[in-house]
């Protein structure tokens, strides 16, 4: 996924640093070796890193890999679509704009991210992957500029993480040039999330502000004074 900065030499960064400037290199290595400590071994010696002190940093298997690589991608999006360059922007682009900037962050790896997907998807890494998953989610709403406090704001984030996901394993499977099948497949994804929103809207909307055929039929018969 995205790159971390590479300002402070490896030797004088703290494990947190570090974890996150080895993390992109590990994703690459990860197209061969799995998320492996073979992995960790390669993304090392390419940074000029104790291999010892990088296994340190990681010491938590290959959750903490993936784990590291997705936060890449959540500081390269919010540097790259800030909120103040989204505000100009529909609700609809915002969103397609940071997942589509997410697809893009992992593009070249797609088998790397396959496997993060099997390891993710095992039982001991669910409650650990939904997190992930629901941070993602919650910063790009954070981003798209969504204040909702109320039960919008589970909701929003349930519905964006399973599009992003979704529009990721797309993403593994398409071949298509330029990956045009994945975009269209994003478009269609948040063109259904935004009609449910406009059927939602009027659903819950005060009863003083629907039809009612009962209050209407009630005002023909005893005019409102």
């Amino acid at each position: 996924m995205g790159r971390a900065s590479r300002v402070i030499d490896p030797g004088d960064m703290t494990l947190d640093e570090l974890r996150l400037h080895l993390a992109p290199d590990i994703a690459d290595a990860a197209v061969f070796d799995g998320w492996s400590d073979e992995a960790i071994s390669s993304a090392a010696m390419a940074a000029g890193v104790e291999e010892s002190v990088a296994r340190l940093a990681f010491k938590g298997g290959a959750m903490e890999m993936i784990a590291a690589w997705i936060e890449t991608v959540d500081i390269a999006m919010a540097k790259a679509l800030p909120a103040e360059k989204l505000a100009a922007m529909k609700v609809r682009e915002r969103i397609r704009a940071l997942v589509q900037f997410r697809v893009d962050a992992v593009e070249g790896r797609e088998e790397a991210l396959r496997r993060a997907f099997a390891i993710m998807a095992m039982p001991q890494n669910a409650r650990r992957s939904l997190k992930l998953g629901w941070g993602s989610a919650d910063q790009m709403w954070r981003l798209a500029g969504d204040t909702a406090t109320d039960y919008n704001h589970y909701t929003k984030r349930a519905i964006l993480s399973g599009i992003y996901t979704a529009t990721l394993a797309s993403f593994i499977e398409d071949e298509s040039d330029g990956k045009v099948a994945t975009k269209e497949f994003l478009e269609r994804r948040i063109d259904g999330v935004m009609k449910f929103e406009k059927v939602k809207a009027k659903l819950t909307k005060p009863a003083s502000e629907t039809f009612s055929l009962t209050r209407f039929l009630g005002r023909m018969r005893y005019p409102a004074r």
